[in-house]
């Protein structure tokens, strides 16, 4: 089972974090566009953080230009389109490397054995311990039922 605890991932102001900083916190990691389709999957996102968020949930956003390139601004302009349009209050990390110059923590999310990600929005979740127990394909809606009973899961373990 691939840990995180011992990976450090940049943050939007530049400074570096260590997930490990994080046990204790059920984590759901998502790569992130603005101009994408899938885009309005950060609605979803805002009412998991609302409502898991006090429970121990969090979100951690990972810009990433990426597929199709749908994430050209920079952090800055991301982080303010997203207050002003989804008033998000999750954090928002630095753009990252996911198909070529792959970054932090998806250096590790992808390597083989796992799944290579396909497109934006692909979720993550990350057991109390830093452990990857879930990935969810683009697809997969964050209020889709199995999405929502493993993170009912990890919060409750």
């Amino acid at each position: 089972m691939l840990n995180l605890s011992g990976v450090s991932v940049e943050k939007a102001d530049g400074s570096f974090q260590c997930l490990g900083d994080l046990n204790g916190y059920v984590l759901l990691i998502v790569n992130v566009a603005s101009d994408c389709e899938y885009t309005g999957q950060y609605h979803a996102l805002r009412q998991l953080d609302l409502l898991y968020g006090p429970r121990g949930l969090r979100i951690l956003a990972f810009p990433c230009n990426d597929f199709g390139a749908q994430e050209p601004g920079d952090v800055v302009d991301i982080q303010q389109y997203l207050e002003n349009s989804f008033r998000i209050s999750f954090k928002l990390y630095a753009k990252v490397g996911i198909l070529a110059n792959k970054s932090a923590p998806y250096d590790l999310l992808t390597a083989p054995p796992a799944a290579p990600l396909l497109w934006n929005f692909e979720k993550f979740i990350v057991d109390r311990s830093g452990n990857v127990i879930a990935h969810f394909d683009t697809t997969i809606e964050p209020q889709h039922s199995d999405f929502l009973a493993t993170i009912e899961r990890a919060l409750t373990d």
